[in-house]
Order: C-alpha cells, then structure tokens, then sequence
C-alpha cells in the first residue's frame, strides 16, 4: 500500500471527519460536522492566524480610501514573495471535499413548475447524464459479476491465521458451506477468462443503445415509507431517498430493521438510533444484531469516502466501540456471517519486512519466519472492483504481442508492452497524445480518454478526438462496443489517471478487449481518486509494468513554482509578468473581502482574465472561507438575483455532481417543472429537480478535489488561518497547478503553507490493488 493524496469525492456525504485520517476518526468514534451534507469542511476551528504585514513585495499597493487593489500599482509591484521556505515539521492533513448529501430536515424551494419564461419542458421524456451513467455502470458490473462466476473455484488461503482471525475465516467458511446465510467472499484471485483471440478482418462495432432511464420508486412505496418515518419521528421528506435506496420493500426493511436507514447518504448512527428506539422502544439495545451488523458497513461505507477499500480489523472494532457497541469482536464476527461484509488476509512479504528492519537482522530473520498477516475487512462493491481489475490488467499485460515501435522512449514501450505507465507534470501531458498520434499513423485504433472536459479543452486541436472517462463508459462518446461489449480499440491513452477510481478503473479495463494496449498517464503528486481507491498509485508501487517518466518540465514562474512544491519547497520565484501575487490577510473576513475584489475587479484590470475564466479554490465547503461563504458573496458581486430555483439563478456558475466522485462544471440557462438546465462545455445537461439540492453547488468557488483534472487562465487560492490543518503538499501542488497564466494566493496561513509543502503528507489509504498485482504478475524467481 502507498502513499497517494487523501482527498475524497467531492459529491459524497458529508459525515466525514475531513482533515483526519478515517483510522484515527474511526477510533475517536463519533465527531460528526455540523450538518449531514458535507464532509470537505475545514477542520481546525481555531482562530485564524494573523497574516504578516504586508510588503510591497507581497501584495499590490492598495489606496487608503479604497478596499480595492490598485490596477496600476500591481503593474509595478515588486515579484511577490509566496512564502518563506520553512522545514519545521507539521502533521497537517488534506481536507476530505465531499458533495452535499440531503437535509434531514425541510427541503429547500425546488425549480418553480412556472419555470423560466424561456424553458420549454421537452416533449419526451430526456434522459439525464447521471441516469444514463448509472445504468451503464450496472450493466458493466452485471457483466464482471458475470466473468466472476465462471471461475472454477476459490483457491484456498488463511492457514496461516490464528486466534480472531482463525474465528473469521471460520464464519467466512461456514457461510461458503450453507451453514449461514451470506454472500460469495472473495479470498484469492484467479486469472479472469480470455475472450477468443479476434479474427484477422475487423470485427463489427456496434453503439450500444442508450440505457433504459432508471424508474422512480412507486408512489405507493413513498407513501408506505412515509407512514413508517413519521411513526419513527424522522423528516418525512427522507421517503423518496430510503425509497430509492431500499427498493420496493423499503417500508417493511424499515420496520424490520430501521438501522437500515443508514443506506441514506448523509445519515449519521444517532439519527438511526433515534428513529429505531421510537419504533422498537425497549428491544432497542445497542447490541442489538442489526445495530451492530449495519454500523459495521456504515463505517466501511465512510472510509470509502476517504479513499479506502478496506479497513484493519482493529480499526472497524474501534469504530464500534465508539458508538457504544458493547463487543466489538462479537460485532464483527456477526457481520462477516450474515455476509454483510467480507474478511481478507494479507501477508506482509519478506522483502517489505526487510526494508522496515533492515537495522534489525534478527527481528527480520524472525519476521521472514512468520509473515505478519493484516487482517481487513471490506465491501463485496469494492472487493470485487479491485479484483476484477487486476484480473483485466493481467489480462492485458499476457495478451499483448510486443511489435518493436520506432520513435520515443514511451513508444518504444507503449509497443513492446500490454501495460504502460508514464509520469509528469501538466507539460508532459503532449507526451502521450503524441503517442496517440503516432499509433494512428500506424493504422491503429486509439483514443485519448480524460477526466473531465476542461482537460479535453487543454489539449488544443489534438483533444477533438480525445473523449471524457464518463462518456466512454456510458456509450455518449467514443469507437462503440463489439458483440461482446469489448471496445473497438487496439490503444487506450488515459490522461489524469490519478483520477481513477477502483470501480470505474475496474469497468474500463473489463471493456478493453484482448491485445489491447493501456497507457496509463498522470502527475503523481497530485491529489488521489475523489472515490475509493488508488489505482495509479497503486500499479506504480506493484512494478509489473514499465514507468515512463517525462523530462519535460513545466515553463514559466508558475511551472518553476508548483515543481518546487512537487519536491518539497515552497521557493520565492520571479515573476515579472505578475504570474503569481500574494495577497497577505488578517482574517477569513477580510479573505473573503479580498478574494471577491481579485475576481471581479483586479485580475481582469491588472491580468487581462475576465471573471469568467477566473476560479477560486479554497480548502473546504465548510468554515468562515470555505465554498459556501465565497460562493454567496461571489455571487452576491458577480450575479446577484434571489436564487428563484432551488436558491439558484440564470447566469450562476455551478458545479454538478452527476454520480458520485465526479464535478461537471457549468453555468444555469433556465428551469422548468423537471428541473434545472445547465450548460457545461458544449452540452446541455438537465437537474432534476429532486437532486438540485443534493447534487448541486454554486461553482465561483471549488475544492482542490473538485477542481483536480481542471484548469483556467487566472486562479486565486484562498487559505484562511483556520485552514491550516486541511493543507498537504499534494493539496497545495493540486491547487497551484490549476493556474495557466496567473496565480493569486490569499494567504492567511503564515508559517502552515511551508510547513505543509515540506512535511504534509496526505492520509494513506488501505487498498488490496497492489498485492493482487503482485501475485498476478510477479515475476518468477530464477
């Protein structure tokens, strides 16, 4: 397992702690945010700290009489001075951005059924990106289920477990042989079936049809769900979410067991322990079975937020110790039996026991003998995802026949090799589009596939054919499906890989087809995956496939700032062309007041970027500078209007989270009784109305993580004293590298911004990708 950026999705709820590290949180127990909506808050709540005074050097003259900074003397200022180089030690840690999950109390006011003047609803039903997404996402998980199954049989694993752990694999058998009631457990990977190898004409490539829009729950089991919530006390307008989540049979679910009321998004155990003891009054006990068994996946589901995939068996039982579990041990072992979670073990391997007690011959001699074995527990969701993808990406490492390419050092692998990675900076990114090119001139079929839009749009001319991750896998974009479902394609490029996560990682792979070549590309110091995982991380540190790192470097004061941040120092850099500006603040008052002045008034006078092309990243939704605060003021200066729909307005910049772990940036034309349209890029999406307050934010103002595979010609950074704790070096690098021509940073940390570029790390996350790999791919020892 390794280090990568701890950030988690920016559209998930928001009951994450965010600037601690889930096992850490999880043994706390129970510190929840103030509301079940967030979870990229900022984390300290201390004072902030006072700024230094300014310096001619750090911050444009600004006129007594006026709060605004003078146009002129930002011309002639001095090169400001970013920060110090400082290498005290800090522990701080990323903040963890995370969407807006729904109230538990009243609804917000939804797009008027009047609408916009100028909406006119369509005349048939459309299909939204999110929909067409999910549905997608379920027939590609139908199929690797599918590939699953034809396996012959589990290979047989744990003899080397003792004690608790020998106990677990027990009830991991016992459910295996019928003896209790559970779901398959996965335990050690086998190779996934070949698909044959492909005529030598081309096959027919086929678009699959666009994905049957996904049907809302019945309205008589809103209204049977409705009843059950009001007899337990909980907000009624929770109905048509536990409906959506529990299916048809949500309102007798909730009655049989209402802790599964932590299916919702955004719902915490005290609401569940509330609304149980309502309805089951004195059999509530905080033993009880269901209680324990679906805490235990509540607290899998949160650290799946923070990135992790799996959880140490200590650290779930400290969890269920903090909210009250009498036995923890009991606890688990009850979840692993009734199926509701999987148990794995993962041995320590003598080479990583060497390299930890290299000091020590004696207690690695000892080690060698006895491998430590960790014992984690997961969800099916994810164990499946990673195992499914190791299994795809051994596929295509064995199935590539090597041709020797001519040209680049990355070519030359790129042809020799199924599997290939390549690192660099936001420069080196033309590395591997040059190698699509080239793969086309031999007559190949290659796409480029990116993140988001916005990164499409930075590859100028070349990113006409370059494609989004998301379009690819709903069928919106990209060469079509063959007869299996396998993409027509003979070379993948995949830009932004660190974006990836396991479970979107694990269906792009399935649609690979044989002899098909993958070329993962990204920056390795930026922020991780929004969701669970840490592919790219993680085939880096398994070594099963050549790295390719670019030599490119990133031009100007700008590329020369952010690489000394990649390595650890926050350097004073010269900008004559004013490409970088700190602006000193005393407080978060006074950096809202000053971020609003840069926007609209001294980046378009002084820089030439218009406010439009000029985004604010800060370091939380939450706290007194945190999205929420700079978004209302920014809008309040740049598009001021009653938020008619939903608390929004035409001309409001947003940003839209169709599916979990993805923001989609946009501006609001209309709205109309189905709810709001936007425009992103250069396509229209529509918001139904019923998840305008759970998928949607004002956009002036985005998190790191949001912002991570995006970026503008003028950014301005927003660090307020009480966001120290949320800063890391991979934030700081996320957030700076976002500026193509200019970079302001407000700057109220003090001594926190070095401190974290030269000693905070991000939160490691726990994933099984990297031992798979490793056992898939290992290389035989001659």
């Amino acid at each position: 397992m390794t280090e990568p950026s701890g950030e988690t999705a920016p559209e998930a709820p928001e009951d994450v702690a965010p600037t601690e590290d889930v096992q850490e949180d999880v043994r706390q127990g129970a510190a929840e945010p103030e509301e079940p909506g967030t979870a990229e808050e900022s984390a300290t709540g201390e004072e902030p700290a006072a700024a230094e005074e300014p310096t001619a050097a750090q911050e444009p003259d600004v006129a007594e009489d006026s709060d605004e900074p003078d146009a002129d003397a930002a011309e002639t200022s001095d090169e400001p001075d970013v920060a110090d180089a400082s290498h005290e030690s800090a522990g701080a840690e990323p903040d963890e951005p995370t969407s807006e999950a729904a109230e538990a109390a009243g609804a917000s006011e939804e797009p008027g059924a009047d609408g916009d003047a100028g909406a006119k609803p369509s005349d048939t039903p459309e299909l939204s990106d999110a929909q067409a997404e999910l549905a997608a996402q379920r027939e590609l998980r139908a199929k690797i289920e599918a590939r699953k199954a034809e396996k012959e049989g589990p290979l047989s694993s744990g003899a080397k477990l003792s004690g608790t752990a020998a106990d677990l694999l027990a009830a991991v058998r016992a459910v295996e042989g019928g003896a209790a009631s559970g779901s398959a457990f996965y335990e050690a990977p086998e190779p996934a079936p070949r698909r044959p190898t492909p005529e030598a004409t081309p096959a027919l490539t086929v678009r699959p049809p666009v994905p049957a829009q996904a049907s809302a729950p019945a309205p008589g089991t809103t209204a049977a769900v409705r009843e059950v919530l009001a007899k337990g006390g909980a907000p009624e307008t929770l109905a048509a979410q536990v409906a959506a989540a529990l299916g048809e049979g949500a309102a007798q679910a909730l009655l049989d067991d209402p802790w599964q009321l932590l299916a919702v998004p955004g719902l915490r155990p005290e609401q569940a322990d509330g609304f149980a003891r309502a309805l089951l009054g004195a059999a509530c006990g905080p033993d009880d079975p269901r209680r324990t068994v679906a805490l235990t996946v509540w607290l899998l589901e949160r650290a799946a937020l923070q990135g992790h995939t799996a959880l140490e068996i200590d650290t779930v039982r400290a969890g269920l110790a903090g909210h009250a579990v009498p036995d923890p041990g009991s606890a688990v072992e009850e979840a692993v039996s009734a199926g509701a979670v999987l148990v794995f073990q993962e041995e320590e391997s003598a080479e990583e026991v060497h390299e930890e007690d290299e000091e020590s011959p004696e207690a690695a001699e000892a080690a060698t003998d006895e491998p430590a074995a960790t014992v984690l527990l997961g969800l099916d969701r994810y164990a499946l995802a990673e195992e499914s993808l190791a299994d795809g990406l051994a596929r295509l490492v064995r199935t590539a026949a090597a041709d020797p390419w001519e040209g680049s050092e990355l070519e030359r692998a790129a042809g020799a090799h199924g599997l290939v990675l390549h690192t660099g900076g936001e420069a080196s990114r033309a590395e591997p589009v040059a190698l699509a090119a080239a793969a086309r001139e031999r007559g190949l079929r290659t796409l480029v596939a990116v993140h988001a839009d916005g990164g499409r749009r930075a590859l100028g001319p070349a990113g006409a054919d370059a494609v989004t991750v998301a379009a690819l896998l709903s069928g919106a974009a990209g060469p079509g499906r063959d007869e299996e479902g396998a993409f027509a394609l003979d070379l993948l490029v995949v830009l932004d890989a660190p974006q990836l996560d396991v479970e979107t990682a694990a269906m792009l792979v399935e649609s690979l087809p044989d002899s098909c070549r993958l070329v993962l590309s990204g920056d390795p110091a930026v922020l991780g995956a929004p969701g669970a995982g840490q592919v790219f991380g993680d085939v880096v540190a398994a070594r099963v496939c050549p790295r390719i790192a670019s030599r490119v470097p990133d031009p100007g004061p700008l590329g020369e700032l952010v690489s000394g941040i990649g390595a650890g120092e926050l350097n004073q850099v010269e900008a004559p062309g004013k490409e970088i500006v700190i602006v000193p603040v005393r407080d978060a008052g006074e950096a809202v007041h000053r971020t609003v002045q840069l926007v609209a008034d001294s980046v378009p006078r002084a820089i030439g970027v218009p406010a439009e092309q000029t985004q604010v990243v800060t370091v939380g939704h939450g706290g007194s500078a945190g999205t929420r605060a700079l978004n209302a003021a920014l809008k309040q200066r740049l598009n001021p209007g009653p938020g008619r729909f939903g608390g929004y307005d035409p001309g409001d910049r947003v940003a839209y989270a169709p599916v979990p772990g993805r923001t989609v940036t946009g501006t609001v034309l209309s709205a109309d009784a189905e709810g709001l349209r936007l425009r992103c890029g250069d396509e229209e999406l529509l918001v139904p109305k019923e998840r305008v307050e759970s998928a949607l934010r004002h956009g002036w103002a985005l998190t790191a993580h949001q912002a991570a595979g995006l970026r503008w010609p003028a950014v301005v950074v927003v660090l307020p004293g009480d966001a120290a704790g949320g800063l890391s070096r991979p934030w700081v690098y996320t957030a700076f590298g976002r500026a193509e021509r200019h970079l302001s940073v407000v700057h109220g940390v003090d001594q926190a911004l070095p401190r974290a570029v030269a000693e905070g790390v991000a939160p490691e996350r726990t994933t099984r990708l990297r031992p798979l790999l490793e056992a898939l791919l290992a290389v035989p020892e001659e």
